[in-house]
């Protein structure tokens, strides 16, 4: 059984927001909590800590939309928002905000289950990417310290390229060390050195 999702739901406008909370409720979601008040709200999202941040705002105006969208860009939750009208920039800025889920017009319970779900699971894979593209950068950081301190053997001990590897690799090993910090260490010593 899947454990049960805190959710965190602002909107200042309170019948809007039990609706919302109606919803969330009806689909079996009941550990929720209704805030109102923009001020101190990144400070509430801290101390609650929910798994799920559901924002709704009537009538966005630019200064709210900006303020939120800097609480998003800080807060790693799935965010789902709602709001009566839109632009372009407007949505542009809530996915650069990272906000798994911008709904225009859109604010009806039955549809609030559905769409958190959604937000969820886009928030999942783009953690997953965000993960996945790290570990590349990282592995490639590697892989350049690698052929450098490869270059480094090379060069001062005279091995070829597939003495130098072994080389590194067997020392890794010995050391119970990775390989790249090996390297890492070739390369620092050979940066000392002045090699």
């Amino acid at each position: 059984m899947k454990a049960a999702l805190s959710i965190m739901i602002f909107d200042e406008n309170r019948i809007r927001a039990s609706i919302i909370e109606e919803g969330l409720r009806e689909a079996g979601h009941d550990q929720v909590v209704v805030l109102h008040d923009i001020v101190g709200l990144a400070r509430q999202i801290e101390i609650i800590s929910p798994d799920v941040i559901v924002i709704d705002i009537e009538t966005p105006n630019r200064d709210m939309l900006e303020h939120l969208f800097q609480l998003t860009r800080s807060v790693r939750k799935p965010i789902a928002m709602f709001v009566d009208r839109s632009d372009t920039s407007s949505i542009e800025a809530a996915v650069e905000a990272g906000v798994s889920a911008y709904v225009v017009d859109g604010l009806k319970k039955e549809r609030v289950k559905p769409i958190l779900d959604m937000a969820v699971s886009r928030f999942k894979a783009f953690s997953r990417l965000q993960q996945e593209l790290a570990d590349a950068k990282s592995a490639l950081e590697e892989r350049k310290i690698i052929e450098r301190a490869k270059g480094i053997l090379m060069k001062s001990r005279k091995l070829t390229e597939d003495e130098a590897y072994a080389l590194l690799r067997q020392t890794a090993m010995n050391e119970k060390k990775k390989l790249a910090d090996i390297a890492q260490s070739v390369v620092m010593a050979a940066a000392i050195l002045g090699s």
